[in-house]
């Protein structure tokens, strides 16, 4: 069951998206988000980013892993990189690549990068996804890390500058299903999802994401989310229809021009959801 690490490196084209108005609206309302740029479809929600590129990234990462293994995966991380907002009428072009595969004594985690551009050629969004394949240890690692995002434990001692407190809806996964194409059925049916050991239905970590985004816009970047450079998470734990996460946000300072931050995400019972985030904004 080993990795095909002679494909790291590879990149493969996918195909071209034309963005219009009324997917993003369908996106930021299947999110709750309440930015008016967002909601009129002016601009695309940042994590919209991933509507593109789902399928691509999706089949990069097939690529290097055994078919038999699949079914293991989790999505670990997801880091976006945003050069240019994404406006209605934009086409965008998008490529992708696994660049690591790393072989852990719990399992295997593979990185794939999605370069995505415009018509002008222009980047707009850098993103990175990290998959986790659980209790499986098997070949050899090659290629990179994804980039570092690690919250230090002691900033989460002091006090937060922002505190986000989100509902995730009942229904949350059936609207979110129908604006981001993503019907995963452990998303959708309750059993399917019971059947590989999850509690029932569980919001789409993509989801989860999109609320941190305008939450995290909201809160620090006065709204204007053409200011957000870079939203990182690592998934640490399913959410779940209904509940209510509560997100804690430090300031770690300036770094590159952009005011950074970090952030850790729980739900009504304490647990973490996320971990790791980082949000930067600029000046």
């Amino acid at each position: 069951m080993a990795f095909a690490v002679d494909k790291v490196g590879q990149w493969s084209d996918g195909p071209e998206f034309k963005v219009e108005a009324e997917r993003s609206k369908a996106y930021a309302a299947a999110t709750n988000d309440p930015i008016a740029a967002h909601r009129d479809g002016t601009v695309a929600p940042p994590v919209f980013a991933i509507v593109p590129i789902w399928d691509t990234m999706a089949g990069a990462m097939a690529g290097v892993t055994p078919p038999e293994v699949l079914l293991l995966v989790v999505h670990g991380e997801q880091d976006m990189y945003f050069h240019k907002p994404i406006t209605p009428g934009t086409v965008l072009r998008s490529k992708a690549a696994p660049i690591g595969v790393h072989v852990k004594p719990n399992g295997t985690s593979v990185v794939v990068k999605v370069d995505t551009r415009d018509q002008t050629g222009d980047l707009v969004v850098e993103q990175y996804m990290t998959s986790f394949f659980r209790g499986v240890s098997d070949g050899d690692s090659a290629g990179e890390e994804a980039p570092a995002h690690k919250l230090p434990g002691e900033v989460k001692s002091g006090e937060p500058v922002a505190t986000v407190v989100q509902t995730l809806d009942s229904d949350q996964t059936y609207r979110y299903a129908d604006a981001s194409g993503d019907r995963m059925p452990i998303h959708l049916d309750e059993e399917v999802a019971k059947s590989v050991g999850l509690p029932g239905i569980i919001i789409h970590g993509m989801c989860t994401m999109a609320f941190l985004g305008w939450g995290v816009v909201e809160q620090l970047a006065g709204g204007d989310s053409s200011r957000l450079r870079r939203l990182v998470v690592r998934f640490s734990r399913p959410v779940l229809p209904g509940q209510t996460i509560t997100t804690r946000v430090w300031s770690l300072g300036e770094e590159g021009g952009n005011q950074v931050y970090g952030f850790e995400t729980t739900n009504s019972d304490g647990d973490v959801v996320i971990k790791d985030g980082r949000a930067e904004i600029s000046a």
